[in-house]
């Protein structure tokens, strides 16, 4: 899909991707619909853009409704890109039901029904794209992740499968996977360090991901150096080798991660 002059709905626009993602979908000629809980960021990310004709609206999908309102607001629109998420770091049991709740209808739940509005009148016209920002978490288990990486293993096996329900109809879908990312992200918004040798990559990255999958159709695009994601592999295939082999390490950094994000739940 060409971006130049096509409606774009962000959500999660304010956060450390999502300002990397809107840059890089603006610098190809999208007409962004920004969306967050933050006004006045909003409008200043609007106005920081280049092109024109770029919007706000303000929403928080944890609460109920407010992803088929946004929608609703949002009017037509050629490309949804789900970028927003809670962090849900942690051990279960360290959260409460309402957390809970909110971490799958930010994380997941919203992103399902917003395509599901979406997806008959795609149809119809033949054309349109959602992007799905899952995670690295959706490969691998590490600890104090259960409920974060249950979203985001959700997230990229809805994406995956709805695609292959809509091959051959013009609707395209697609997933993109970041692994560590400095600058933004869990590890950047909690104060941990990432565990020594993995790498990182740039949200940057994350956003020139955004426009590829789009522009030619990918179905998943991860954004990790190659050591992550060999190490994401061997989490899938082996999980109870892996979890092992991390050890102390990837423990003391999960604690670091979910103690650094309490309060944003």
């Amino acid at each position: 899909m060409d971006l130049h002059g096509r409606t774009t709905l962000l959500t999660g626009a304010t956060g450390g991707l999502g300002r990397a993602i809107a840059t890089a979908l603006a610098a190809r000629g999208a007409k962004l619909i920004l969306s967050s809980r933050k006004t006045e960021e909003l409008v200043k990310l609007a106005r920081s853009l280049p092109g024109g004709g770029h919007t706000t609206l303000v929403a928080d999908l944890a609460k109920d409704g407010a992803a088929l309102a946004l929608l609703d607001q949002a009017g037509d629109v050629d490309v949804l890109v789900a970028n927003a998420a809670l962090p849900a770091s942690g051990r279960l049991e360290g959260f409460s039901q309402d957390e809970i709740g909110r971490a799958l209808c930010v994380n997941l739940e919203s992103p399902v029904r917003m395509t599901r509005e979406l997806l008959p009148h795609w149809q119809e016209r033949g054309s349109g794209h959602f992007v799905f920002i899952s995670s690295i978490s959706g490969f691998a288990s590490t600890p104090r992740a259960s409920l974060y990486a249950a979203t985001k293993f959700g997230l990229r096996g809805f994406a995956l499968n709805l695609r292959e329900d809509l091959r051959g109809s013009g609707v395209g879908v697609s997933v993109i996977t970041p692994g560590v990312i400095r600058a933004a992200g869990m590890f950047a918004e909690s104060g941990a360090a990432p565990p020594p040798g993995i790498g990182t990559g740039t949200p940057r990255q994350v956003g020139s991901a955004v426009v590829r999958a789009i522009e030619h159709d990918k179905a998943e695009i991860s954004v990790a150096p190659l050591r992550q994601r060999a190490l994401a592999r061997v989490a899938m295939m082996a999980p109870e080798i892996f979890g092992q082999l991390a050890g102390s390490a990837a423990t003391k950094a999960a604690d670091a991660i979910a103690s650094g994000q309490t309060d944003k739940r």
